[in-house]
C-alpha cells in the first residue's frame, strides 16, 4: 500500500513542534493529499539526470549515517515506478552503509538538482543484490564506458517522496554545464576569427 510522506515523516513528536512553532496547519493539509502510488513522469526524469544523491541509513548504535553516492549523470537508474537501484562502487571499504542495512532496510535519500534549485526526498527500503546473482539486472544498470569497480547492486522500493522548496538552495555548475553553455558562443567566435582570417587574406 503506497504511503503519504507525511505518515512517514510527521511522528508525534514532529506534530508537537509543528504545532508549537505554527506550521502544524499547513502540514495538516498535506497529510490529507491523495496518494501518489509511485513515481510519475517529473520524479523519474529527475531521478535519470542526476549524478549523486546522499543516502541515509540507521546503525545498531542508534546514529544514522549519511553516505554520498555519485557516478556518471544517469547511474541511478529508474527500474518502474516503485523502484530505483545502481551499481555499488568499489570504495573506502569501511562498509558503513552496508553493514547498517543489514539490521536495518530502511533508508532517507536526498537529491538536488542546483541549478534548476530542486530537492527531492525518498522513503525506501534497501535490497542489496551481489552481482553474480542477477546479471540481467547488472546489464540493465550498465554504465557503458564508465571507470569502475563494481561491488554489487542496490535496489531501493520506494515508500514514499516528497519535493522540498529551492528555499536556500545555491545554484551550482558542473564543469559539462559550464561547457555545454559556453558552446554556442565559442562556435560563434570560431566563425568571426574565420571570416577575419579570410578578409586579412583578401586585403594581402
Amino acid at each position: 500500500m503506497a504511503l503519504n510522506f507525511a505518515e512517514i515523516a510527521f511522528t508525534d513528536a514532529v506534530k508537537e513542534m509543528q504545532e508549537k512553532h505554527g506550521g502544524r496547519r499547513a502540514y495538516e493539509r498535506m497529510e490529507k493529499l491523495n496518494i501518489v502510488d509511485g513515481l510519475s513522469i517529473n520524479e523519474i526524469e529527475f531521478i535519470r539526470n542526476q549524478d549523486s544523491f546522499f543516502m541515509a541509513s540507521f546503525g545498531a548504535s542508534d546514529f544514522p549515517y549519511i553516505q554520498h553516492r555519485g557516478g556518471p549523470k544517469g547511474f541511478l537508474k529508474v527500474l518502474d515506478p516503485k523502484r530505483i537501484a545502481f551499481i555499488d562502487f568499489t570504495g573506502n571499504k569501511q562498509y558503513i552503509s552496508i553493514g547498517n542495512l543489514v539490521t536495518n532496510k530502511n533508508v532517507a535519500l536526498i537529491m538536488v538538482d542546483y541549478p534548476n534549485r530542486a530537492r527531492l526526498k525518498i522513503y525506501a527500503k534497501a535490497e542489496i543484490v551481489e552481482l553474480n546473482d542477477n546479471m540481467e539486472l547488472y546489464d540493465s544498470l550498465s554504465l557503458g564506458d564508465y571507470n569502475f569497480k563494481a561491488e554489487r547492486m542496490m535496489i531501493f522500493h520506494i515508500e514514499a517522496f516528497d519535493w522540498n522548496c529551492p528555499q536556500h538552495i545555491t545554484p551550482r555548475y558542473t564543469v559539462e554545464d559550464i561547457e555545454s553553455a559556453l558552446a554556442p558562443q565559442r562556435e560563434y567566435i570560431a566563425k568571426l576569427e574565420s571570416e577575419l582570417k579570410k578578409l586579412k587574406g583578401h586585403e594581402q
